[in-house]
């Protein structure tokens, strides 16, 4: 019986993941400091995960997770919308002003 170690071929390894670019705006950019990030998360990746992420590491920006729409390459997303490597996710909180 011959048994195959998968994960040795790199080929198969970058597959696994996908590498995304994350546009913050209002709150998610005061908290990061930026307007832009490159993060790379495991394929069937929704776009809610990478929200949660957000707020894991900046855990001041729960209170606006219920608030927050989702955009996938400019188009409005769903929350359970899987992204695909290369996508552009922008995280829209409520803005006021004028």
């Amino acid at each position: 019986m011959r048994s195959w170690l998968v994960y040795s071929n790199p080929d198969f390894m970058a597959k696994l993941t996908i590498t995304i670019t994350v546009k913050l705006f209002a709150v998610y950019q005061e908290a990061y400091g930026v307007s832009e990030l490159t993060l790379e998360f495991p394929e069937n990746t929704s776009v809610e995960a990478v929200r949660e992420y957000l707020i894991k590491e900046h855990p001041q920006l729960s209170k606006w997770r219920d608030v927050t729409r989702f955009g996938v390459n400019f188009n409005f997303a769903e929350p359970d919308t899987i992204l695909q490597d290369g996508d552009e996710v922008v995280l829209i909180p409520p803005v006021s002003g004028g």
